[in-house]
């Protein structure tokens, strides 16, 4: 199946995971668990809900890297 989640969507969903699943540990109970869910799906790649939706960030980020091209990496400026 192809991925339908973005780079930005995946920081979103690990951000929200992680901070779910530390209110849980922190006194949240076993709601927090419902973090495993954005982790699951940051980490797979893909969302059900997406599909089900037809959405398609992955693709939408594809499509902006196309129209706004970054300029080459000077070798010289990373040391």
């Amino acid at each position: 199946m192809k991925k339908n989640i973005g780079s930005f969507d995946g920081g979103a969903r690990f951000v929200i995971g992680c901070s779910l699943l530390l209110t849980g540990l922190l006194g949240l109970g076993w709601w927090g668990l419902l973090g495993l869910v954005p982790l699951l799906t940051c980490f797979v790649g893909i969302c059900p809900l997406y599909w089900i939706l037809r959405l398609d960030t992955a693709a939408w980020e594809a499509r902006w890297e196309t129209r706004h091209p970054h300029p080459p990496v000077d070798p010289n400026l990373l040391h």
